[in-house]
Order: C-alpha cells, then structure tokens, then sequence
C-alpha cells in the first residue's frame, strides 16, 4: 500500500514534469477505482490538458506498476482502450477488481476517485 503522505508530495512537487507528476497519481488510484484524464490535468493545474494525459499515458501503456486501465474518460467510458494489447483488455483488468459497468461505461457514482478527495481527507 502506498504511504498516505505520497498524494500530499504530488500536489506540492511543482518542479518534477508532468508526465511523472500524471504517473504518480495514476499509481496512487485504489484497486477498484477509476478516475479521469481530466480530474488528473485539474489536479496538475492544468484543466484543459486531458489529452496531455492520455498521451502520457499512451507512453507508458506496458508499464505494470503505472495502472492506466484506471483512468476513463469524463463518461466512464474505456476511451483508452485500443492502445492496449487487445481492445478488451482494460476492460478485463478492470472487472477483475470488480469494477461495475453501465453499459460499456464504469459506473462513475461507485468507482470515481479524486486526487483532491485523498488529499482533503488527508488535511
């Protein structure tokens, strides 16, 4: 499990790139949660870079310790899903850790996860 203190440390660390900043909140999301490109850019400062972060994480799609079937777009929906090994994949990742879907969309009022949230419980 990773130290409570690690979402405190992204929301501080203004001088690391963004690309790691995106990577270190995607690794903080819980098993069974998702968040989104765009609560990850506001989270950053920068509310209208989503795509930035789907690009980041476009880099690092084969990485196992950076969980990217965990981030949807502002639908639900598995916007991300071709740029894995096989079109079904994040979507089996995700139901493997009983991720519930609406449709073809994750059920966002179960699953969704702010950055901000863990960092106001934290304070």
């Amino acid at each position: 499990m990773k130290n409570p203190h690690t979402i405190i440390e992204i929301a501080m660390n203004q001088n690391n790139d963004f690309y790691n900043r995106v990577y270190d909140i995607v690794r903080t999301i819980p098993h069974g949660k998702v968040t989104t490109y765009g609560i990850i850019a506001d989270f950053l400062g920068a509310k209208s870079s989503s795509r930035l972060v789907g690009w980041a994480l476009n880099a690092v799609m084969d990485r196992v310790d950076i969980p990217c079937h965990r981030v949807v777009n502002r639908q639900g929906e598995l916007s991300g899903k071709m740029h894995f090994d096989h079109p079904t994949q994040m979507k089996e990742r995700l139901l493997a850790e009983e991720v519930t879907f609406i449709g073809e969309a994750v059920d966002l009022s179960k699953h969704l996860w702010k950055p901000q949230d863990a960092l106001d419980d934290l304070l």
